[in-house]
């Protein structure tokens, strides 16, 4: 059984709705419901969330414009579900600030698996024991491990999980060169299949938040032909 985390479900369409709810809850976990994006901010403003699980298509607010309400103070994991199966979508839903897209229709114990694997990872890239070292700064970028907090010139940028994720791997390997492979294989825990655009869309979504200039960065080299990596301090 889980340690009773609390999903937050947003979806119209009542049939995956009460299917999932089985699930959940034979898994342990506590599941909060909301039918559009409005229903669900409104739950967010009483209800602490580890998990939110989003449809695109929603009556209201749709799923996209309410991710990206959501990530402007939340950085708890959220999957994206959609129709829509083709590779630009998926990019879409990821640069907007989700962690994971599911295709309809789903196999729920895939999105049950996809759900225990972001649990673990965000408690992974955001608990540190007492005893490691809880802060990285380079310049004036600083990456709190045990706030979860990232700053740049003092002021605080938000980042998903996984962006969070990608960030501290390359800080705590800076000077060293990451293959993109080697990003994707370490923060999102599965084999590298051919993801190189999953990856390079999400160093640009965080050189966006992190740098004064994207195109020139200061934090974040690019190697071209083979990988990322972050510059010495």
């Amino acid at each position: 059984m889980s340690a009773r985390e609390t999903i937050l479900l947003v979806d119209d369409e009542r049939e995956i709705v009460k299917l999932m709810e089985i699930y959940f809850k034979n898994e342990g976990y506590r599941l909060l419901q909301a039918s559009d994006g409005m229903e669900a901010l409104e739950l967010l403003q009483s209800h602490d969330v580890d998990l939110i699980i989003l449809d695109v298509m929603m009556p209201r607010m749709d799923g996209i414009e309410a991710c990206m309400r959501i990530r402007e103070a939340r950085d708890m994991p959220i999957i994206m579900l959609s129709a829509k199966s083709q590779d630009i979508d998926k990019i879409a839903g990821l640069s907007i600030g989700a962690d994971d897209y599911v295709t309809k229709p789903f196999n729920p114990l895939e999105l049950m698996a996809r759900v225990k694997s972001q649990l673990r990872r965000y408690k992974k890239f955001s608990y540190r024991p007492a005893e490691s070292r809880d802060e990285i700064q380079i310049d004036d970028l600083v990456i709190n491990f045990a706030t979860h907090t990232v700053t740049v010139d003092q002021q605080e940028v938000k980042l998903t999980p996984r962006e969070f994720a990608i960030l501290k791997l390359l800080a705590v390997n800076r000077g060293i060169v990451l293959s993109m492979d080697k990003i994707y294989e370490e923060v999102w825990n599965e084999p590298f299949m051919e993801s190189k655009n999953t990856v390079m869309v999400h160093i640009r979504k965080i050189r966006e938040k992190i740098e004064r200039d994207p195109q020139h960065p200061r934090y974040i080299k690019t190697v071209w032909g083979i990988g990322y990596k972050m510059e010495a301090n």
